[in-house]
């Protein structure tokens, strides 16, 4: 019964918490208009400006580019996780957590399930807009399911790679500059133009970093077909990072509250 009692309560302690940042995040034009609008409007360009001069074989272009905005999406809005973790740990805030009796967990897994809530919605919202522009999924029940997990694991990766960059940096700044480093990653990816139209130094990096398989995997899924070995090497990278990231950020994190 103790167990049970400790873990509603540090339930509960979690969702107070989520509430706190997810408040906090809905007050903040500057985010929404950073996490939803530009990646509409990086869609916009893409599919009208650059559209017509990418070749994509038998795929349209917007079928083609939709998964890679959702990473881009994804990457945008866990850059904002690290800052506003940064601010509660350099202003103090932490500390006033420490001394009020929540589970010490709940602090930063409130941001994270403010992450996941957050990106959840703003890649349905992105999805919503793509089918506006003419993006046509051609998945059965079980491709979107599929999909659905892959790309709530890397939200989990990316967001736990937000914590731990958030809990080192010594500023909000810093907190979030690791964010271009990932979208740096995706551009050099499969998300906006196939790799075969690459250079050979370049195309043998771009389908040998994260971004790539777990792009090839939700495209293909989206469109109706098998992700093949993609899925299970898009998981892997994806639990990889995740497990990584959230032991150093629960190291970081326990050397900061001591």
């Amino acid at each position: 019964m103790a167990m049970l009692s400790k873990v509603k309560n540090n339930i509960s302690d979690t969702m107070v918490m989520t509430g706190r940042v997810l408040n906090y995040t809905l007050r903040s034009v500057d985010t929404i208009i950073t996490v939803v609008a530009m990646p509409v409007l990086m869609m916009l360009m893409f599919v009208y400006v650059f559209g017509g001069s990418m070749n994509t074989g038998s795929i349209k272009y917007v079928n083609y580019v939709v998964p890679g905005i959702v990473l881009m999406c994804i990457l945008s809005g866990i850059a904002y996780t690290a800052v506003r973790l940064n601010n509660d740990v350099t202003k103090g805030i932490f500390e006033r957590f420490h001394s009020m009796p929540i589970a010490k967990s709940a602090i930063l897994g409130g941001h994270v399930l403010t992450s996941v809530l957050f990106n959840s919605f703003s890649t349905v919202v992105i999805l919503v807009f793509g089918f506006v522009m003419g993006f046509r999924a051609g998945a059965g029940i079980a491709g979107w399911l599929l999909a659905a997990v892959i790309l709530l694991i890397f939200t989990l990766a990316m967001t736990w790679t937000a914590v731990m960059f958030g809990l080192l940096a010594s500023n909000a700044e810093g907190a979030g500059v690791f964010s271009y480093i990932l979208l740096i990653l995706l551009f050099i990816s499969s998300a906006f133009a196939p790799t075969q139209t690459m250079p050979p130094a370049v195309r043998i990096f771009a389908e040998n970093q994260p971004m790539t398989p777990i792009i090839e995997a939700v495209r293909s899924l989206l469109l109706g077909g098998s992700a093949g070995n993609n899925a299970i090497t898009a998981i892997l990278w994806c639990l990889g990072i995740l497990i990584v990231t959230y032991i150093a950020s629960v190291g970081i994190y326990k050397r900061k509250a001591a």
